[in-house]
């Protein structure tokens, strides 16, 4: 298995964006080819990085619940899921991306989890990097989607109720004994490339480790409303530098 990297974090922090620059920025180091992995129920990394998706784990395992006879002679139910998920990658330059995509019946993204933990485990023995985008909160660690990861990306907006939030990631991690090698923290969307002194603070009384911060850029905004893919943010825009930095602080091997 290659170097695994995991983001976690609240919803509208920015997590899946700073995923895709991440991606970005392995791309153009020519770390990969990369897998990367959309395991947010509410899909849209591949809106950031601006491929489109035709299939899903979470249909597939729709799909071989309602057509257990319908599968090629011969074939076993986990070879069927191989081939369908190996079928559902998505193919760009410099990396590939699977997405588990929200299951079509009612009930809870457990056993899509399960095939997408699976999978990703036996398709990222191809690939010298893996960044998976997790799905906000903390179902994901519980679950143990989150296994396994030599690096977790712990994403914060600067303001309490989000570093409290980041904070409990820690201590779940801690708590549930789950094999990550490192853990650390990004303050994204942060008025200015500082933080102010109470949130810091806060920071240091809770032994996160800060990696640094990225400061919140009008050029995300625009092209949110724009339609456009984050991964084609120019070079020097603010939010591009700050996290370039932050990822060449991190040492990624």
């Amino acid at each position: 298995m290659g170097f695994s990297i995991a983001l976690a974090g609240k919803g509208g922090t920015g997590k899946t964006s700073i995923a895709g620059l991440l991606i970005r920025y392995l791309t153009e180091k020519r770390k990969g080819p990369i897998l990367a992995v959309d395991a947010d129920a509410n899909a849209n990394l591949n809106d950031v990085l601006g491929v489109a998706v035709t299939d899903t784990v979470g249909h597939i395992r729709e799909e071989a619940s309602e057509t257990a006879g319908g599968r090629p002679a011969g074939m076993s139910l986990d070879e069927y899921f191989e081939f369908r998920v190996n079928q559902a990658l998505v193919e760009a330059k410099g990396f590939d991306l699977i997405v588990m995509g929200r299951p079509e019946g009612p009930g809870c993204y457990c056993a899509a989890n399960h095939i997408i933990r699976r999978y990703t485990d036996h398709l990222s023995d191809r690939y010298p990097y893996l960044v998976m985008d997790n799905e906000a909160g903390l179902e994901h660690l519980s679950r143990r989607t989150t296994q396994d990861t030599d690096l977790l990306i712990v994403v914060s907006d600067s303001s309490i109720r989000g570093l409290k939030a980041a904070e409990r990631v820690f201590e779940l991690v801690s708590e549930l004994k789950l094999r990550i090698k490192r853990s650390v923290l990004i303050v994204n969307r942060a008025n200015g490339e500082a933080i102010n002194p109470e949130l810091m603070n806060a920071i240091r009384a809770d032994n996160m480790s800060l990696s640094g911060v990225i400061p919140s850029d009008e050029l995300i905004f625009k092209y949110d409303l724009e339609g456009r893919p984050l991964i084609d943010l120019p070079a020097d825009s603010k939010a591009v530098k700050a996290a370039y930095a932050i990822f060449d602080k991190l040492a990624i091997p």
